[in-house]
Formats: structure tokens, C-alpha cells, sequence
């Protein structure tokens, strides 16, 4: 299943709908979730239900052309949970960029963002100029809970999945500079967790470390890579997060950018106003979001 939050110009609320055939479904019509948090958080049967729904509306719908499509999950229950440094040539760029020795993580380097970052898979990234200067793109997999749990095996973990999607990282530099290196205020800027344009379930998802993952800036391609150089696979990832944590039905994991970020490159390369940032992940869709002012 292909899981859109999206709302029409008659009914601006966003609601719950599957994409199929070009068409985008309202599951949301006739007593059904009213979001896919709902949906998701409803569990298992429920997400067979919404399939069989699915599957007997047939092509009706509306064309995808005529709805407008935000966020999946527009307001998660709590941060974004982030990957950093989580494929070795991003390690070392970000290093090199830094005028460090490159060190390759023994354990997960983790990190968040605000729920308040979530933007639209269309939808322009508001950059306040007095802020920062220096906006940068990662574009990354994210994982969606499915299904809670604590100590989560390795194992064990893909069946707490509940699909993927693409996330943009969307990076302020200078502002993770001047907190001593500290990310978390530099990755929370509003605005900056473009998302979408879709859910995929992982059952039609297939191997999440056999993806292709690209980034382009005004059509140029910045970065382009595999799922499959990861250090810490999404199975690791979960494992390590759930180390005495609980993970939540609904919860929201980017799993790190390959290299190719503006930081990394000489010279550095940063978005400016009216730039459009492409994020792309094989099997799931593409996010185009404009750099507002």
C-alpha cells in the first residue's frame, strides 16, 4: 500500500487516502481514519481493513493532479529521530570539512528534530536570513513505526515497521557551529523536515538497504547513492534506539545521508532563495521543495 495524507481545494483539512493508479483514494470518507497516525496507531487489523477498503473502491477517487499532498504524518507525537554520520564517505566529508580526523561511529549517532521541521513533500522550506546563511540538503530514508516495542532485537525489528518514506534533512551550518557542534538547534529550524511525498508499507517496500537514494539542486544531481552503504542498518538503528526507550506505533526515524552534502564540498555550497531541492528515493517518490526567503 501507498498511504498520502492530502486534502482538496473544496476541503483544505488534510485526510488520510491511498495512492493507486494515479488516483488518490479517501479512506478517510464514510467513518474511516481520519489520518494515518490514526491508522497506524489502530494496528494490524486495522491496516488489513484499510487495504480491503482499498481494494473495493476500485479507480474511483480523485486524479492525483487535482489534490494537494502534505506531510504524511503532519504532526508526529514527538520528535523526529535522526541519524547522524551513518555512511562512511558523509563521515568523512563532514570531517574533512571540519578539519577533524575522520572517525567512523562505533554506535549510532543519534539526534532529533522538532515535530514543528515537518514540512510538505511540495511545500517551500522557510529560511529566515538573520538565523542562518548557510541552509544545507541531506536526503535520507526515513522509517515509520508500526508497531510499539522496547529492546527490540536486531532480529526482530524490520516487523516494527510500518513503511518508508523520503525525508529531507534540511541543515543549518552555521547555527550547528555556533552551539559548539551540538545539532539539535541547527536540524530544528520550522520548516526543515520536508516529508512524503508518500508512505510505502514495508511489505511493498521490499529490502530497505537495497534503495537508491538522490538529491538534486536546481536539476543538478549533489548526491546519489545506496541504502546498502549504511553503517548501521535500519535493523541496527531500531535495535539501538530501543535500548531502554519504547518506541511508538507512529514514530518517525531518518536514517543519515550519504555524502555529497554543500558542507562537504569545496567550495562549500549552500541554498539560497529560489532554489529547488529535489529528494529522491527508488520505490517511494520524490520531494520538491522550494527555498523561501
Amino acid at each position: 500500500m501507498r498511504y498520502v495524507t492530502f486534502s482538496l481545494p473544496s476541503a483544505p483539512a488534510p485526510r488520510l487516502g491511498a495512492l493507486r493508479d494515479g488516483r488518490v483514494l479517501d479512506l478517510s470518507a464514510n467513518g474511516g481514519p481520519p489520518s494515518l497516525l490514526a491508522l497506524i496507531q489502530a494496528g494490524p487489523a486495522q491496516w488489513q481493513r484499510a487495504a480491503a477498503v482499498a481494494e473495493a473502491m476500485g479507480d474511483a477517487g480523485h486524479l492525483l493532479d487535482a489534490v494537494r499532498l502534505h506531510a504524511p504524518i503532519p504532526r508526529p507525537l514527538k520528535n523526529v529521530f535522526c541519524l547522524g554520520l551513518n555512511y562512511a564517505a558523509h563521515a568523512r566529508e563532514s570531517a574533512a570539512a571540519r578539519n577533524r580526523e575522520t572517525k567512523i561511529p562505533d554506535i549510532p549517532v543519534i539526534f532529533s528534530k522538532t515535530p514543528t521541521t515537518v514540512n510538505g513533500p511540495f511545500d517551500d522550506i522557510p529560511v529566515d536570513r538573520t538565523v542562518t546563511t548557510q541552509v544545507d540538503w541531506e536526503v535520507e530514508l526515513g522509517v515509520v513505526i508500526g508497531t510499539t516495542g522496547k529492546n527490540i532485537r536486531a532480529a526482530d525489528a524490520l516487523a516494527h515497521v510500518f513503511g518508508y518514506t523520503v525525508i529531507n534533512d534540511i541543515s543549518a551550518r552555521d547555527v550547528q557551529v555556533a552551539h559548539g557542534g551540538q545539532w539539535f538547534k541547527g536540524k530544528s529550524l520550522d520548516g526543515s523536515c520536508p516529508m512524503g511525498p508518500m508512505v510505502v508499507t514495508a511489505d511493498e517496500f521490499g529490502d530497505p538497504q537495497a534503495k537508491r537514494l538522490q538529491c538534486r539542486v536546481n536539476g543538478t544531481s549533489k548526491q546519489d547513492a545506496s541504502t546498502a552503504d549504511m553503517i548501521f542498518p535500519v535493523a541496527t538503528i531500531i535495535e539501538w534506539l530501543s535500548k531502554g526507550m519504547t518506541l511508538e506505533a507512529g514514530d518517525l526515524i531518518a536514517t543519515g545521508t550519504p555524502s555529497g552534502v554543500g558542507m562537504g564540498r569545496d567550495p562549500k555550497e549552500f541554498l539560497q532563495q529560489g532554489d529547488v531541492v529535489e529528494t529522491e528515493i527508488e520505490g517511494i517518490g520524490t520531494l520538491r521543495n522550494r527555498i523561501g526567503g
